[in-house]
């Protein structure tokens, strides 16, 4: 099946940023391809409020089974992919001293493991439409002192030299790689890893002093996946409210 709309792949996308990302695509006109441990039932609902089209896919981003089922599902539903981002992640804080191997395999495999698996999947459909957005969320606790994320920090640096390694080799297709990396926010994920009252402690030490949410990390996702970012690649913006700057 062929597809005159962009295609956008969600990592992540049944709730929180993930959500609020494919919603937003889908308002600018992109078909959607929910990826999640859960079918994204909430998510599709606003995809079809927004205009656009969307499908699920249920799987562990850090299984290559579902990169797998994945890529067939591009090619049978829409035959393209122009845009990946991917937003799948955890942050258990767990002191160091209690981090055991089965931990931090766990979050690097989410976190980093899975972006190799989804581009994997992805790149031969962009590479045949000369086209291509791949948006890799991060984070700015990389920067921050903060205690008990070791493994986590580890993972989303990754994501970072991930972003920049593959920027260089893709390039030449017309697909440019960029990282988006939010601040602790109010949302799902947030508010279950986080105490509420230190979200908004931490907002007091940014140069926009509230909260982020979901909503805050859209526009720059629709910037880094639309032709305006055409010459902007191998970048990391922190979409952080002025917290962390590089």
């Amino acid at each position: 099946m062929t597809n005159s709309r962009r295609v956008a792949v969600v990592t992540g996308a049944s709730q929180g940023f993930g959500r609020a990302i494919s919603a937003g695509l889908a308002a600018r006109g992109t078909d959607i391809v929910a990826v999640d441990l859960t079918e994204a039932k909430d998510t599709l609902l606003d995809v079809e409020k927004a205009g656009g089209r969307g499908i699920s896919v249920v799987g562990d981003v850090s299984d290559p089974q579902t990169a797998t089922k994945l890529e067939a599902a591009l090619r049978d539903e829409f035959g393209r992919c122009d845009i990946l981002v991917n937003n799948a992640g955890i942050y258990p804080n767990v002191p160091f001293a209690e981090v055991d191997f089965d931990l931090w395999r766990k979050v690097h495999a989410i976190n980093l493991d899975s972006q190799f698996l989804m581009v994997k999947a992805v790149l031969p459909l962009m590479i045949a439409g000369k086209w291509g957005r791949i948006v890799n969320v991060t984070s700015n606790s990389i920067a921050l002192p903060i205690p008990g994320l070791a493994h986590y920090m580890s993972s989303k640096a990754g994501v970072i030299g991930f972003t920049r390694g593959l920027a260089n080799d893709v390039a030449e297709h017309g697909i440019t790689v960029n990282a988006v990396g939010p601040t602790a926010s109010l949302t799902p994920g947030g508010v279950s890893n986080i105490e509420r009252a230190h979200i908004e402690e931490l907002a007091q030490t940014q140069a926009i002093k509230r909260p982020g949410t979901a909503e805050d990390i859209v526009g720059t996702v629709l910037f880094l996946s639309g032709d305006d970012s055409a010459f902007v690649t191998g970048q990391t913006i922190m979409a952080d409210g002025g917290l962390v700057r590089l």
